[in-house]
């Protein structure tokens, strides 16, 4: 199977989205000659070109393309090439439209913006497969081929007709029978029995609140159905290229597709992120889509498909990005596993919806800063590639565990509290962690967690069977589990386990009763010895075998236990404040035998080690400097550094250690 090594051949693969449909073809040369200028070498073309590529049903134009792949490989520029399914062609929801999604209110979603198409359309299905297969077998072995890309952000949900009877027939294939369907989905309550299979339907629009088994699976069922769009094409081109890796770029922390069962079905795992430039975590965000990234190639080199290099278009404000932070947040990246380094996209657009979303080529052209940052940092990604492609991050010993079942199924409606995003949570866990200097990976909780001294556990509302067994297992075999609140609580069809918490668990962590869970208003707090929690907390009844409690302090649970530790198990009960977290996490990865990547760092730099390299990152406005002991040579510099290395505003260093 191919992989990211493939493609690079030996370089960080760095370009982005190129969209020169846009543009008349005499700019063409010109965005060459910036592109070299810039060190660009990779390009993706086709994302949004169905209507130039097939005009009319079963018409082809291929010579724009074939002028623009004969360029790339002229200019010594690879192509990823995308195949253009995810915007069809107006004349395909006019003459078809049966391809058109429909919302749970039953409104036809029309075309005039992207991604409108039923996933569970046979026509759209033939479309995509005809449109696949043709541009597979014209460039499937042109030289400038690097990677085939399928779709673009798949994210479409659909509550259709023929989503419908898809939607019947993945459960038909699930339950088997209407019994085992109804016992699933408890339709006991409210008096919801399915006694005929074309009863049961997507969760549409209804009176009160849907049933949150069927909404669950129906979140299962679409993220199948996408799943097997991407696979009909992916088999098209691998059977004309079976040279060239393929992928299709995730949305970073996107409830709508199961990433655990869509990685393994990539040669390459690639990732758009976006993070805010005024978010003070902004850094620590970043961190952790590149930590779950990495996971999800199986530690291996993964890609940024997109990224900003000035602004965005969509939040309420859209700033740019500080001098020195796309450069900074670029190579965060490169640290933490990527071997490509793209953005969206080449060339700002003069006109459409994203006309004020940057490109590397700003509206300010190549005089602007946006441009001059964008060359720096190709020509520091040359200097690295030698040194850093194909290379692993260092093994990490945390693991943060991540199920998007569990994710879905918290966020139904009917939960205790609507101020628990899942999301944020983890978020909280996870920056915990990288303030500690801690490089962690995510796994899915039924994974093989062996390799890791320490397993963090922010939230699994819903468990598995299989996943209540591995984390008894896992800390039964001499590892260390620390679980936050609310874990445990259903089983995989969303029903509540007996106890308010499964009993293997309850045991594993030393609790007698959990006796009711107590949530916290927004702003909050419960009193804990030594900190304070928020969020949520948990009237709990210790058992007699634990060995450490701490309580809380005052109110309805005071003196009830807080935290609770039996043996190597830990259980958090609600969500202590940023620095408390810390510190506990802390604690506990330092009796685990979990090591930071570098001690003494200042706050605000950030250490990871790649390879042979270690990439320091000041994500502060301020100079810091980094003790770093012996002697090291800094590959951007070419300077020669001995225990300790000047970083200032959002500098970085990247020392080859001495061994």
């Amino acid at each position: 199977m191919p992989g990211l090594s493939d493609a690079t051949r030996g370089r960080i693969l760095f370009g982005g989205d190129y969209n020169p449909e846009q543009w008349p073809e005499e700019t063409w040369h010109e965005d060459v000659r910036l592109m070299k200028e810039a060190g660009v070498n990779s390009v993706t073309l086709g994302v949004f070109s169905w209507a130039r590529l097939e005009p009319r049903p079963g018409e082809r134009n291929f010579g724009w393309l074939d002028r623009l792949m004969d360029l790339m490989h002229d200019s010594g520029i690879g192509v990823v090439l995308a195949t253009p399914t995810s915007s069809p062609p107006p004349w395909m929801g006019r003459l078809h439209p049966e391809t058109l999604p429909r919302d749970e209110d039953g409104r036809t979603e029309w075309w005039g913006s992207r991604q409108h198409f039923s996933h569970s359309s046979a026509t759209y299905r033939r479309y995509a497969a005809a449109i696949t297969e043709d541009l597979a077998a014209r460039y499937g072995n042109h030289p400038a081929l690097r990677m085939w890309h399928i779709n673009n952000e798949y994210c479409t949900y659909d509550w259709g007709d023929e989503a419908e009877d898809a939607f019947r027939g993945w459960l038909q294939a699930r339950y088997g029978t209407l019994d085992v369907l109804n016992e699933a989905w408890g339709t006991a309550f409210w008096s919801q029995g399915y006694g005929d299979w074309y009863e049961v339907l997507p969760p549409r629009r209804a009176h009160y609140m849907k049933n949150p088994t069927q909404v669950l699976d129906f979140k299962r069922f679409t993220s199948d159905a996408l799943l097997e769009c991407y696979l009909a094409e992916r088999d098209i081109v691998a059977r004309h290229s079976p040279h060239i890796p393929v992928t299709t770029n995730f949305m970073a922390v996107w409830p709508g597709l199961d990433a655990w069962t869509w990685a393994g079905q990539e040669d390459v795992v690639s990732i758009d992120i976006y993070p805010d430039p005024r978010d003070p975590f902004g850094a620590q965000y970043g961190a952790l889509v590149h930590d779950m990234t990495r996971s999800q190639a199986r530690g291996g080199p993964w890609m940024v498909m997109e990224q900003a290099a000035g602004p965005v278009n969509w939040r309420g404000v859209n700033h740019p990005k500080p001098a020195g932070l796309n450069r900074l947040w670029s190579l965060q990246a490169v640290a933490r596993g990527a071997d490509a380094v793209c953005y969206f996209q080449w060339r700002q657009s003069r006109q459409g919806s994203e006309k004020f979303h940057s490109g590397m080529v700003s509206h300010a052209g190549e005089r602007g800063r946006t441009f001059q940052e964008v060359k720096r940092i190709g020509a520091e990604l040359a200097l690295l590639s030698e040194k850093v492609t194909g290379t692993r991050v260092e093994a990490a010993e945390v693991a943060v565990l991540l199920d998007w079942n569990a994710w879905w199924a918290s966020r139904q409606d009917g939960q205790l509290s609507g101020e628990v995003d899942f999301p944020q949570v983890v978020r909280a866990w996870h920056r915990a962690l990288w303030e500690a200097h801690t490089v962690a990976d995510f796994a899915h909780p039924e994974h093989d967690l062996s390799a890791y001294k320490l397993v963090v556990v922010p939230q699994l509302y819903l468990m598995t069977d299989a996943a209540v067994d591995n984390l008894v297992a896992y800390v039964r075999g001499g590892g260390t589990l620390v679980a936050g609140f609310q874990t445990g609580v259903a089983d995989e069809d969303d029903r509540v386990r007996p106890g308010g918490m499964d009993l293997r668990l309850r045991e594993l962590f030393g609790i007698r009763v959990l006796h009711e869970w107590w949530p916290l208003d927004a702003g909050e707090k419960a009193d804990v010895e030594g900190f304070h929690g928020t969020l949520w907390s948990e009237e709990i009844e210790a058992a007699d075998d634990v060995d450490a409690v701490i309580p809380y302090k005052g109110g309805e649970l005071d003196g009830l236990p807080a935290v609770l530790r039996k043996g190597r198990a830990w259980y958090v009960s609600t969500l202590p404040e940023p620095h408390a977290l810390r510190t506990l996490l802390a604690d506990i990865a330092a009796e685990a035998g979990v090591r930071p990547t570098l001690a003494g760092l200042p706050a605000g730099v950030e250490a990871v080690r790649r390879g042979g390299l270690l990439f320091l990152l000041n994500h502060g406005r301020d100079g810091v400097t980094v003790p770093v002991p012996g002697r090291h040579r800094d590959l951007l510099t070419g300077a020669d550094v001995a225990d300790s290395v000047e970083l200032g505003r959002y500098g970085v260093a990247v020392l080859e250690l001495a061994p």
